[in-house]
């Protein structure tokens, strides 16, 4: 057993390595950054708490109910991620999750972005959440070829974003009664 788990490692760190971004391509680079920062939590929470404010009923009840699964799924996979303590792959970019989270699995933003596309999926309107199930690759890819996760934190981190996605739209109706922040 102990062999295969090395062998899946090697594998995925080859994986990982062949998918990384050269220097060379500074276009590609800023496409790739813009990717991998456009799923931080704190620009989703932001947009959410705006629409919150701002929105009509309809609205602020679905920006409050994603604003709260957004924050229990953090805090989920950042107990994943200090029970794991998997290293970052070795880079230079991304220089503030390596200070301020120096574990990679499973990858947060990879979650993020997934649960947000099933979600846009399940509460509408479709257009947006067809949006977000082109989005949200991206974000997983861009997290690899920046060098901030392996492969392997991204897949996780696509499946675990989903699951939480779809049980939390099962349970999203009996939510809605909670006082104050839907009402």
């Amino acid at each position: 057993m102990i062999w295969l788990m090395e062998n899946l490692a090697k594998l995925d760190a080859r994986l990982t390595e062949s998918l990384r971004l050269r220097s060379e391509h500074p276009v590609w680079h800023r496409i790739f950054s813009f990717f991998a920062h456009s799923g931080d939590s704190w620009f989703w929470l932001a947009g959410l708490g705006l629409i919150w404010l701002f929105g009509k009923t309809e609205w602020h009840n679905k920006a409050a109910f994603i604003g709260v699964v957004l924050v229990i799924e953090s805090a989920l996979v950042l107990v994943l991620k200090f029970a794991v303590r998997r290293r970052r792959p070795e880079g230079e970019w991304g220089a503030i999750y390596r200070n301020t989270d120096p574990h990679s699995f499973p990858s947060g933003h990879a979650s993020r972005a997934a649960l947000l596309a099933v979600l846009a999926l399940g509460l509408g309107p479709a257009w947006f959440g067809w949006l977000l199930l082109i989005w949200a690759p991206l974000v997983s890819l861009a997290r690899v070829t920046m060098g901030v996760h392996y492969l392997s934190d991204v897949l996780a981190g696509i499946v675990l974003g989903s699951l939480i996605g779809l049980a939390t739209l099962h349970i999203q109706p009996w939510i809605f009664y909670l006082p104050l922040i839907f009402k």
